[in-house]
């Protein structure tokens, strides 16, 4: 076909506003996406210190995180979703829960019952399960990354506050780690304890960060040790600050000691190797208050 010139003058009217169009997609932000709206703290049904259930096994939940899409999340231990024997500590080589299992947030869980279900989600990161994806073979990052999170459904969100109950905070990430004698403060909900609420606060000592595991772990007293159910609960420093995930009971060389997972760590790690984009710790809406 011939070109004729209005064909021409057509052609580049049309070019022109393809380019316009494609120019100003560019330009324009896309939507943003509105934050989480937390529940007010006294009322949340989920929330850190929530007894969390997968597969009749009973963790505590230990920080609420989001993301750049502002979903919300609920970390606990890895080996809450571990598979093998309740002796297994290294993430490297005990077996997981795939993720994508579900999990029950729960309150005033015993061993007759689990109590009342407050809420649902997902199990998306686990340390012990990406660290065997990966290949992960250093001793320390194998022995005390515990840590999961576990993704809030979305009709669930605004039962949620991130402030730690009794305790308020946290009111960031401990990155200087613990010296012997360091006040900390906890939030054990362990089944054990019938869902007694004035059971859970305790505080504890630290016993001094062991240079050899690379600041990956606390290891430290509280006035009653973490019992089987407390795993996974938080652990702050005397300003409120998040120093880690309650791991393992101490046998020895330093019996019904507890160990906790270096945090500023292993949300590193997650953040790695997790694929959530913008994966972040929340502060608590509640200021932190070290008083019993």
């Amino acid at each position: 076909m011939r070109l004729t010139r209005s064909h021409l003058a057509a052609s580049l009217a049309a070019a022109t506003v393809t380019v316009l169009s494609a120019a100003l997609m560019v330009a324009m932000p896309a939507p943003a996406t509105s934050a989480p709206t937390w529940a007010p703290a006294d009322t949340a049904a989920i929330h850190p210190g929530v007894q969390m259930y997968t597969e009749g096994a009973q963790c505590t939940g230990n920080f609420v995180f989001t993301d750049s899409a502002s979903n919300v999340y609920v970390g606990y231990a890895a080996h809450c979703a571990g598979t093998g024997a309740a002796t297994d500590t290294d993430g490297c080589l005990a077996n997981s829960l795939p993720l994508g299992t579900r999990v029950s947030f729960n309150e005033g869980g015993s061993l007759i019952s689990e109590g009342t279900k407050v809420g649902g989600g997902t199990l998306v990161y686990s340390s012990w399960d990406t660290m065997d994806k990966i290949g992960t073979t250093n001793a320390n990052t194998c022995a005390y990354n515990d840590f999961a999170l576990v993704k809030v459904d979305a009709g669930d969100t605004g039962k949620v506050n991130p402030s730690i109950p009794f305790w308020g905070g946290p009111t960031g990430i401990d990155t200087n780690g613990t010296a012997a004698g360091d006040q900390v403060y906890t939030y054990g909900n362990s089944s054990l304890r019938a869902g007694l609420e004035p059971l859970s606060p305790h505080t504890g000592i630290s016993l001094g960060d062991n240079a050899a595991d690379g600041g990956w772990s606390h290891p430290l007293y509280t006035v009653t040790p973490g019992v089987p159910g407390d795993s996974g609960s938080a652990f702050i420093s005397a300003d409120g600050k998040a120093i880690g995930v309650l791991s393992t009971l101490g046998l020895a060389p330093l019996p019904l000691s507890n160990n906790i997972g270096d945090l500023a760590k292993e949300l590193a790690f997650a953040q790695q190797h997790s694929g959530i984009s913008g994966l972040r710790l929340v502060n608590g809406t509640e200021p932190f208050s070290p008083l019993l």
